[in-house]
């Protein structure tokens, strides 16, 4: 496995002393600020800048002329965006879509962009009842009422298994939102405990 220097400079955890200025020095001085890691994933350095949830540096990054839609993440093989949502990195999500990176689904239930998520119902081509589950759970997963309840009235599975095998109700405790999670229960959610 290699990585390059930058990829040091954003390495988890993150937020190293002056790490946007160490990343301007390094593009000055030529690294590649797309480079490549080598190994059981391909991420480049603002997969990891968003992994870590390190504002500063994504920005340094970009502003540097980063991907911000490069492929390769150890999530699925996919954006900076799938790393940092998957990892509930939220300043660094947000951040992101600020900056402008292309949202899926799963991005807009589990940041709440409501308005955008609803988008994806207009048309000829609407979600799978597959992708509007695994879509409630990531609501769920970031403390996201709105795009929760939307999602649950298009017919997800309040009580499917998904990832870290938790049930919505349990990953949404894990967003210590109460409202959230009493509203689950309000609507016949279950612990994985209960599901068996």
């Amino acid at each position: 496995m290699s990585r390059t220097l930058i990829h040091i400079v954003t390495d988890w955890p993150g937020h190293f002393p002056n790490g946007a200025a160490t990343v301007n020095m390094l593009v000055e001085a030529g690294a590649d600020v797309n480079a490549r890691f080598t190994g059981p994933h391909t991420e480049t350095p603002l997969h990891w800048a968003a992994s870590s949830d390190d504002i500063e540096v994504i920005d340094a990054l970009l502003d540097a002329g980063a991907d911000i839609e490069a492929p390769g993440a150890v999530i699925a093989s996919g954006t900076p965006l799938d790393d940092a949502v998957a990892f509930g990195q939220w300043n660094a999500a947000r951040r992101l879509v600020e900056r402008g990176a292309q949202t899926k689904l799963w991005h807009d239930a589990a940041l709440g962009l409501l308005d955008h998520l609803k988008e994806s119902f207009i048309g000829s081509t609407v979600p799978t009842p597959d992708e509007i589950t695994k879509a409630f759970w990531c609501a769920c997963y970031g403390g996201q009422k709105s795009t929760a309840e939307y999602l649950l009235e298009h017919d997800a599975d309040i009580n499917w298994i998904g990832y870290d095998k938790l049930p919505p109700l349990d990953t949404a405790r894990r967003s210590n939102d109460c409202e959230l999670v009493e509203w689950l229960r309000s609507r016949g959610a279950l612990s994985a405990g209960d599901l068996g």
